[in-house]
């Protein structure tokens, strides 16, 4: 979804969206019923209910504090390959509730995003992803999270 703008062979190498510390474990993404059978059975995942979807139940971190998503391979990268949740095909974009609106925000943590001009970034959702996220927020509303104040705001839902 985001080829236009994020070099596949960077994420593929960089893989920082796929692990968790215990202060960034509200960032896992919100999978579907479907992709949460084929994760059970493929690497025993485990996952609690959010409202209309579920996310991984993440009690086992390792000796450094932090939780893999199970779905990583650490030779091959995503096991779900294009079957990967929506909050992973849009990151570093996230969509959050400010007040009642919804925005569009940026994780800067993603190195490949955050040296990008601003313009770029607003430019690229315009473009239509920005109605893309939005539509499907409206059909999947437990993909939207609460406002983070470290992730900087690139559009505001009209």
């Amino acid at each position: 979804m985001l080829k236009k703008i994020l070099d596949k062979k960077t994420c593929a190498e960089c893989r920082l969206c796929c692990i968790f510390d215990r202060y960034d474990i509200w960032e896992t993404p919100v999978f579907d019923e479907d992709t949460r059978k084929k994760l059970e059975s493929l690497k025993n995942a485990e996952f609690i209910q959010k409202d209309g979807g579920y996310i991984f139940k993440a009690e086992k971190f390792d000796d450094d504090g932090l939780f893999t998503c199970p779905a990583l391979d650490p030779a091959k990268g995503c096991i779900l390959g294009d079957e990967k949740p929506f909050d992973c095909r849009i990151w570093p974009y996230r969509i959050m509730k400010i007040g009642d609106r919804r925005a569009i925000t940026v994780a800067g943590i993603c190195e490949a995003m955050y040296n990008k001009p601003l313009s770029e970034l607003v430019g690229f959702l315009k473009e239509g992803l920005a109605d893309n996220i939005f539509r499907y927020a409206d059909s999947h509303p437990e993909i939207v999270k609460p406002y983070d104040v470290s992730y900087p705001v690139l559009l505001m839902e009209e």
